[in-house]
């Protein structure tokens, strides 16, 4: 299957989420070129991107870990029970997760087992996925029997002559990993899974914890795709440009001096395994020989690095947890320019933050006129009294206006600012 999936850069349109944790209820969220989630802690940001995180890292791994690999580089579950909507006398024992990638992709649904033997420990299974493409769509379960899937594939067009060449032969549904897709022995056959893997093998996720800075990291390969975690890959990333693209390694270094980190970043290969990472010693241009190790300036440069070599890649989709993490408000205010340049160059961009500063300097670039209003798209989390996520979208208008979300960031500005005034007004009344 993996040697199947098309090298095309699909970019997705839609994620669909059912079930999954907080999301009771079905949820549709657009996407944008930019798509901001933001909302209070355990508001359910995370929990959306989480589903497909685990089928990231699912497909990336060399092995069948069954439905879905629980414990991976990029969400960690203990219990198949922690994916599903838990309440009292409303628990739920399916969760769906779907992509929608312009008009091809599909929906994967899945269901607890709990064996009589061990009811402590629950197994989760693939209960049926339904693929879309070009407005044709159709569901498979693993007990469907030959003729009906042959009857279900000759009414969609892409298959009718692919099915005369297989006349003689049957059709099973198979379980690749997570997903459930028509198989024959005597020729591989397309599908939108090929695209929907493909897409969650190649995005970027970039975590809020993006670890210590070190004294040497690991050498990685320099691909398209980047399992796992992206940190792991920055340092091969920024040696790769070095030799190869060293106009990226420049550009690197002026996002990096806009940001009022550093100007320049270099790597030096110290062994077959080993890349050191050294920075410019002063946020301003110095002498050739003026750099330090990473580990040697502030926490901010390393936690920044990742997000902006990830912004600076090709045309890929980059979801970014709270990028603002260690950075003056300053650089947080700056960092919105950052990313609208990456989003005009052709980058998708998933951003989940907690910062007022980003998000007007998102406003303040729309309303600028420097990024177009229908490049963005804003999701506001909250949960209700029963702990139910729910999202409201905004979008921006011409003035980088978003009009009234559930909590306004800069109404929680205002009430701490009004509060600080109010305690500073009467102490000096008691003075």
């Amino acid at each position: 299957m993996t040697s199947q999936v098309q090298n095309r850069k699909t970019k997705p349109k839609r994620l669909i989420i059912d079930g999954f944790k907080c999301f009771r209820d079905r949820t549709e969220i657009e996407l944008a070129p930019l798509t901001i989630l933001a909302g209070a802690n355990s508001s359910g940001k995370s929990s959306l991107m989480q589903p497909f995180l685990l089928l990231k890292q699912t497909f990336e791994v060399p092995y069948d870990p069954g439905p879905l690999l629980l414990s991976g580089p990029n969400v960690m579950f203990s219990e198949v029970r922690q994916l599903f909507w838990h309440a009292p006398r409303d628990p739920r024992k399916d969760f769906t997760v779907g992509l929608d990638l312009g008009g091809i992709g599909g929906e994967i649904t899945f269901v607890v087992d709990i064996p009589q033997k061990s009811k402590k420990i629950s197994n989760l299974l693939v209960e049926k996925c339904k693929w879309f493409e070009n407005g044709y769509s159709f569901t498979v379960h693993s007990r469907m029997k030959s003729e009906d899937l042959i009857a279900i594939l000759k009414e969609i067009p892409r298959y009718k002559n692919l099915l005369q060449a297989l006349s003689k032969t049957k059709l099973t549904v198979t379980r690749w990993k997570s997903m459930l897709v028509p198989f024959s022995e005597v020729l591989p056959l397309p599908g939108p899974w090929l695209p929907f893997e493909f897409f969650l093998r190649s995005l970027i996720h970039v975590p809020g914890l993006r670890g210590n800075p070190q004294r040497s990291y690991k050498y990685t390969a320099v691909r398209e795709a980047y399992p796992g975690l992206f940190q792991d890959y920055v340092a091969s990333v920024i040696s790769y440009w070095q030799e190869k693209k060293p106009s990226k390694l420049e550009k690197l270094g002026e996002w990096l001096h806009h940001l009022g980190m550093t100007w320049k970043v270099e790597a030096k290969r110290v062994s077959a395994t080993e890349i050191r990472l050294r920075v410019g010693r002063l946020p301003e241009r110095g002498g050739a020989r003026d750099v330090i190790d990473i580990a040697d300036v502030g926490f901010g440069v390393s936690q920044v690095l990742p997000v902006v070599v990830a912004l600076l890649t090709e045309k890929s989709v980059v979801y970014v947890e709270q990028p603002e993490i260690h950075l003056h408000p300053r650089a947080q205010v700056r960092l919105a320019d950052l990313i609208a340049e990456a989003v005009k160059r052709g980058v998708q961009v998933i951003v989940e933050t907690h910062s007022e500063l980003l998000l007007l300097g998102i406003q303040k670039l729309v309303a600028s006129g420097e990024l177009s209003p229908e490049m963005v798209k804003l999701h506001w989390f909250e949960r209700d009294e029963k702990g139910v996520a729910h999202v409201t979208t905004a979008d921006l208008d011409e003035s980088g206006s978003f009009g009234d979300w559930p909590v306004d960031f800069t109404a929680v500005s205002l009430e701490t600012m009004k509060q600080y005034l109010d305690a500073s007004l009467k102490n000096d009344e008691v003075s």
